[in-house]
């Protein structure tokens, strides 16, 4: 289906709501090198799908982006070594949410160079989809704006489906974040050059590249790759391809960068409750993403580190940190100067979505975007006050829901009525939650609900399926 292109206004869409950016700490801070630590934990499920297979056995040796863990399923995704090292133990190890994950824990050599081997260039142009997917999967490449989903499954164009515009997410609205913004200032060529890759595979007529007004010098900087690629397509010298390419500004607003919003901003249309953007032509993923592609394609190189954002009030030396994955959270603090004493909390990934960290000695996941530390954060044993139908909660909400109709149903422990009332089609975008006056901890009662209604859906399932083998 074709679908009208991006207007030249910037676009936006209704509710929503405008947290303080609190960017000015890193947003020209140029991307600096994590150092090297001595020890690495790959959990095996830092990715949305099935948790990956390891192919390593204890005490074994390892090279730095070497497969360690096979893809356990269609959505599932590999995982690399992020140093040269020994395997020392696979098992249980803890998560940022202090939950016990099975991982496996890499010793560094710190007498090798950690230098990565560039591989190959791939034959991305004329291999089958099946063997680009498998290239994708194989490489552990993920959605790096937070969700961390198997991109080789977003690039998989179902057939009787087509993309018509491959929709790129620079909007990086969550606040205090700003290693999209570096990404783009920095590497706009390797951006483009994934665009190009994505573009061509999922077979779209152009791109559009979504960046809120708040962050100029990336529009600019996009803008200027543009220029070089156009002059490389005058040439015939752009791999043959040559779909159109465009920077579009957007407001400033949260949440914009979700899927459906930034569709909504660049586009003027709506995606309907229960499909996605593919139902209407869109593609859309994450601007690090691409770069991640580009590195994967043109070099060999797997996913195994990533720019984070290290910020907030009690952290002593803000920066934008290229991390390898698997780092301790509490050697990236410690680079960049500790903690201050008055530390309450710290946050993995933006503190409208982000998760509060339960230990610092959990590691570094491909989709973590940013680590914040707080000097003051809300109280989440801190008693809630009541409902008081003001409404600000439904003005909030980027998805016309009624958090408040919701969040009553859950206190009142009426979870399955939520379904009815459209929970599942919450993204936790915690819009609601930073309006909310009675301080409701409204997204965790959703994210309690959604996975009750899961789980019952799960066992009905499992007792049709028994009962149709039965018989």
């Amino acid at each position: 289906m074709a679908s009208p292109g991006a207007g030249s206004g910037p676009g936006t869409f209704r509710h929503g709501v405008h947290p303080d950016g609190a960017k000015e700490a890193t947003e020209h801070l140029p991307v600096e090198r994590m150092p090297f630590v001595e020890r690495y934990t790959v959990p095996l499920a830092q990715h949305l799908g099935a948790p990956a297979i390891p192919v390593v056995q204890p005490g074994q040796r390892v090279q730095r982006g070497q497969l360690v863990a096979r893809a356990a399923a269609f959505v599932s995704t590999a995982h690399h070594a992020p140093v040269t090292g020994t395997v020392v133990s696979i098992g249980k190890e803890r998560y940022p949410s202090g939950a016990l994950v099975e991982a496996i824990v890499i010793d560094a050599d710190r007498f090798d160079p950690q230098m990565l081997a560039p591989g190959p260039a791939a034959d991305w142009r004329s291999v089958s989809d099946k063997d680009f997917m498998a290239l994708v999967q194989g490489g552990g490449i993920v959605g790096m704006g937070g969700a961390a989903f198997p991109s080789h499954v977003k690039l998989s164009v179902p057939e009787g489906k087509g993309c018509d515009q491959l929709v790129i997410n620079g909007c990086e609205c969550e606040p205090f974040l700003t290693c999209d913004h570096r990404t783009m200032v920095e590497r706009p060529d390797a951006v483009l050059r994934g665009v190009d890759i994505a573009g061509t595979r999922v077979g779209c007529k152009g791109a559009v590249i979504g960046v809120e007004l708040n962050k100029p010098d990336g529009i600019s900087s996009l803008q200027a790759a543009i220029e070089r690629r156009q002059a490389r397509i005058a040439r015939g010298d752009n791999d043959g391809v040559s779909f159109p390419i465009r920077v579009h500004g957007v407001q400033v607003k949260y949440p914009q960068g979700a899927e459906k919003m930034l569709i909504k901003a660049l586009f003027d249309r709506e995606v309907p409750a229960g499909k996605l953007p593919l139902d209407l032509g869109y593609v859309v993923n994450n601007v690090a993403t691409m770069v991640a592609l580009a590195e994967l394609v043109d070099g060999g190189s797997p996913l195994i580190e990533r720019v984070v954002t290290v910020s907030g009030s009690a952290v002593r030396r803000p920066a934008n940190l290229l991390v390898p994955v698997g780092t301790p959270i509490r050697a990236v603090l410690d680079h960049c100067g500790g903690l201050t004493a008055q530390v309450r909390q710290v946050v993995m990934g933006g503190p409208m979505m982000g998760m509060p960290v339960a230990t610092l000695d959990a590691p570094v996941l491909k989709g973590t975007s940013g680590l914040l530390a707080f000097e003051e954060a809300r109280d989440p044993l801190k008693e809630a006050g009541p409902c008081i139908k003001c409404g600000q909660c439904l003005e909030a909400c980027p998805y016309m829901l009624n958090p408040s109709r919701m969040g009553r149903l859950a206190r009142a422990g009426r979870v399955l009525e939520m379904e009815d009332w459209l929970v599942m089609d919450c993204v936790e975008c915690g819009a609601c939650t930073w309006v909310c006056p009675s301080e409701i901890p409204l997204v965790h009662l959703f994210r309690s609900a959604k996975a009750t209604i899961r789980k019952k859906k799960a066992a009905e399932q499992a007792a049709a399926k028994k009962a149709g083998g039965a018989s």
